[in-house]
């Protein structure tokens, strides 16, 4: 089964943001619906979010990045960070990186 997966690097610290709660959202007719969350890892990282099966679509990561940055007891500009992204091969894998800091953030198509 292919899935879809994510890391995070907090690039002010330069090392990964761990225990962040991510949610996974797929839209159906113009309505998202949630399909999956976990928390990352001590690297950052969420492998898989559950039995989730891909289908031709748009979806959506949110991260929550505001808890995250209280928990550092540090200010940020983006309480919550959204992805939205176009499956278009359900049969490949999505790996949907993070770069964080509490002032901005980029994205990109990982392997």
């Amino acid at each position: 089964m292919k899935t879809i997966s994510t890391h995070i690097l907090d690039t002010n610290r330069g090392r990964p943001a761990s225990k962040v709660s991510v949610s996974l959202e797929v839209e159906r007719g113009a309505v998202w619906h949630q399909v999956g969350d976990s928390i990352t890892n001590e690297d950052g990282r969420i492998s898989h979010f559950g039995n989730v099966t891909l289908e031709k679509s748009l979806y959506r990561l949110t991260f929550d990045t505001k808890q995250y940055f209280e928990n550092l007891e540090l200010p940020t500009f983006y309480p919550r960070v959204q992805i939205v992204f176009y499956v278009d091969d359900p049969s490949d894998h999505y790996h949907v990186p993070l770069l964080l800091s509490a002032h901005g953030y980029s994205t990109y198509r990982g392997s």
